[in-house]
């Protein structure tokens, strides 16, 4: 996979920025592209989402490929936690001078975290990445799991833009969350 890979599907354009060893062997860059266009044309459009809060037109978004050190930092500086996660979201919401694409936003990855979950889940890494860039670019529309409601909300419109992917319910068998990540 090159260091950045631009995907102009649909309406959301798709920047890729791979910084760590080991990715390409997890997922590509088109399969990247595709559960974040879908993500954010479902996320857009569902009816127990937040339409209407993402302006029309064009949309872009970077992914980046990172691993536990770099997003650790990230996590500590943005969020007041210092350890990794999985996925951060980090929303824009604004256009570059006015005019062009809505910058949505960014999503950093960390693969050491995104490989661990995946095998303590008994699943594949790739499903796990797909599952979380889904998560990711619902956080960057507005979506969020703070509450039973809206985390029931959110989990259900993942598991239908997962099952169009070909991924299994994520949450099935899991206990209903409670708004904690």
């Amino acid at each position: 996979m090159p260091d950045a890979e631009t995907s102009a599907t649909g309406r959301l354009v798709v920047d890729i920025v791979d910084g760590t060893p080991g990715w390409p062997a997890i997922v590509t860059a088109a399969e990247l592209a595709a559960a974040a266009q879908l993500a954010y044309l479902r996320g857009r459009t569902s009816t127990a989402g937040i339409v209407g809060t993402v302006p029309p037109g064009p949309a872009e978004v970077a992914i980046a490929l990172s691993d536990d050190a770099a997003v650790r930092i990230l996590n500590a500086r943005f969020r007041g936690i210092d350890k990794s996660t999985n996925v951060l979201s980090f929303p824009a919401g604004g256009r570059d001078g006015g005019s062009g694409p809505l910058r949505l936003g960014d999503l950093a990855l960390a693969r050491e975290t995104v490989e661990r979950e995946a095998n303590e889940l008994g699943i594949s890494a790739r499903s796990h990445v797909l599952h979380l860039v889904v998560h990711g670019i619902l956080h960057l529309l507005g979506y969020d799991h703070d509450a039973p409601t809206a985390a029931e909300r959110m989990e259900n419109l993942e598991t239908m833009i997962l099952a169009e992917l070909g991924i299994d319910d994520p949450y099935a068998g899991l206990e209903p969350v409670d708004g904690a990540e």
